[in-house]
């Protein structure tokens, strides 16, 4: 297992994203000619494994973020917890691809002066950046992720709060492709609370990729919650509904 605990990895165990991607072209090119020998029935798998996630484009990389090596992105996106694919860490990697990413809309409504609807489209086309940031896990593991995406008071900006909100609610998708769901791990849909001071401290975003990429399907594609607290890390994967209350949510 290669996730750190205490500090990032050493600048020589990271492949940078570039030679990641160059590497994996080559790849598709180096076998095409075995491709063309293999049956039919193997080339849809091969070519699903061959295939990389969207690029999202240069971003500019926040003052916000901390000076440390990122973990290697095959760590990022294959050890991960998204209950509703699995329990096991490995099984958000294995089942996720069956998650429906498009159409996608988050409703943000609730003590607000302009309740909407966005589509992902309208969010990919925030102002985004890139924050480095250390997800420590109450588990006790921890990485380093270079996430790309937008400070969540962006769009508390488009809704306007009232006065009478002072908490936020983030409600994650629930789709008959989640296996997780037969199991009673978690009360379903999950939801994730913040006050609101912490929904709009500086840190706080939401991101739509990792490492320059959109975010993979086990990562919380295609919109997560990112609150690296002190003592912890917050997060809800797969928005689809933000709700300001001025109660408490359960």
């Amino acid at each position: 297992m290669l996730i750190r605990r205490s500090s990032g990895p050493a600048g020589s165990e990271i492949t940078p994203i570039g030679v990641y991607q160059r590497r994996r072209a080559l790849m598709r090119a180096a076998a095409g000619g075995a491709l063309a020998f293999a049956s039919e029935a193997l080339l849809p798998a091969a070519r699903a494994e061959e295939s990389a996630p969207p690029v999202l484009g240069p971003v500019a990389r926040s003052p916000l973020s901390i000076a440390e090596a990122p973990t290697p992105l095959k760590d990022v996106s294959r050890y991960n917890n998204y209950y509703e694919f699995g329990t096991d860490k490995y099984s958000p990697a294995e089942y996720a691809g069956r998650l429906r990413t498009r159409p996608w809309e988050i409703v943000i409504d609730g003590e607000v002066l302009k309740p909407r609807t966005l589509g992902v489209e309208e969010l990919l086309r925030m102002p985004l950046e890139e924050r480095i940031y250390r997800m420590r896990c109450v588990e006790g593991w921890s990485m380093v992720i270079p996430w790309t995406g937008f400070s969540f008071s962006r769009i508390a900006a488009l809704v306007e709060p009232t006065s009478a909100a002072k908490y936020v609610q983030f409600v994650t998708v629930r789709q008959d492709t989640m296996p997780g769901l037969r199991f009673p791990v978690l009360e379903w849909p999950y939801a994730e609370g913040l006050r609101l001071d912490e929904a709009m401290h500086p840190l706080t975003i939401l991101a739509v990729g990792l490492y320059g990429q959109v975010l993979p399907n086990q990562n919380g594609a295609p919109v997560r919650l990112v609150v690296p607290w002190k003592y912890g890390f917050k997060s809800a994967k797969s928005i689809v509904h933000i709700r300001f209350t001025a109660t408490q949510p359960k």
